[in-house]
């Protein structure tokens, strides 16, 4: 009776990760305290990009938007997460549910193209110096962004136009702490997800071109820096690049893994720490990573937080 009614139900179930309620209210504490330092971060990332005027280069730039994308990508998931543990009810309304899967397809792939536009950057400035200004001019610079947020939002229209075509049938339990597309297809009882599965597949050969392209960029960087004469400036080149390669790295890993391995009917604890992996850490931890290996950032965010005055 009980699978009957979850299987009627207008909505679904988001399973979470455990009934127990000192495992929930750890759940939210963990989350709550992840969720405010990405807000904190990414809010202090874009404040002092956008005001101090010495942080107006390209990639700063482009730090700014990856930083509004990742503030955006964790407030998809985490927030409704704490909700659904701290009113002890997993229900998600379908209208939510197509939201959630397309705000976070959206961004996932948003993110998967701003951080190939910051790789090619990367290369510009270390292989290509003196052509630098011109490759990477402001209009140059606008144009990729535009292109990045209308590609994130073109792949999350197919992807929740081709998951929501399909026929729910199943007890509608999503064993995830939110809407994940591959537990949604576990719901359909007949072939009608081709579509998801054809979408998916466009999109992973369009994610392996990038892959391909940022792995192309990193080689011609490593083998230019190798060849640079003083230390110093292979230090200088290294910390330029080497957070963004770390982050790359760390995003595309832990995704491909999560979307690759087969969806288990009772996932363990190992799936779910791998979802977070790449949906909930990479928000928190991305501005600690770029501010960490940059004076100038650094010195901007102390200026912000000690109230001091920006140039220009």
């Amino acid at each position: 009776m009980i699978m009957e009614n979850v299987t009627t139900m207008p909505g679904f179930l988001l399973m979470g990760f455990s009934d127990n309620c000192e495992l929930q209210l750890l759940h939210v504490l963990l989350f709550l305290v992840m969720y405010l330092l990405a807000f904190a971060g990414n809010l202090i990332i874009i404040a002092v990009t956008t005001l101090d005027q010495c942080l107006q280069s390209p990639m700063c730039y482009f730090l700014k938007h990856l930083s509004l994308l990742d503030l955006s990508f964790i407030s998809v998931t985490v927030p409704q997460s704490i909700d659904n543990s701290l009113m002890d009810d997993g229900h998600i309304s379908h209208g939510q549910c197509i939201l959630q899967v397309f705000f976070f397809t959206s961004l996932a792939w948003a993110e998967v193209a701003i951080l190939t536009v910051m790789s090619h950057n990367c290369y510009a400035a270390i292989c290509l110096p003196l052509h630098y200004e011109v490759i990477m001019d402001p209009g140059t610079c606008k144009w990729a962004v535009m292109a990045v947020w209308l590609s994130g939002a073109l792949s999350g229209i197919m992807y929740t136009a081709a998951t929501f075509s399909i026929t729910f049938c199943r007890a509608k339990l999503i064993h995830q702490f939110f809407c994940d597309v591959p537990q949604l297809l576990k719901l359909s009882c007949s072939s009608d997800y081709l579509g998801v599965t054809g979408v998916a597949a466009f999109m992973s050969v369009m994610a392996f071109i990038f892959f391909t392209s940022i792995v192309l960029s990193y080689i011609h960087i490593f083998s230019t820096v190798l060849k640079i004469p003083s230390a110093e400036g292979r230090s200088k080149a290294f910390s330029t690049c080497l957070p963004h390669l770390f982050v790359v790295s760390f995003f595309l890993s832990t995704g491909i893994f999560e979307f690759l391995k087969p969806t288990s009917d009772s996932p363990t604890a190992f799936d779910l720490m791998i979802s977070i992996f790449y949906s909930v850490v990479p928000p928190t931890l991305n501005r600690i990573i770029y501010s960490l290996r940059n004076e100038a950032m650094k010195a901007a965010v102390r200026k912000l937080l000690l109230g001091g005055e920006f140039t220009g």
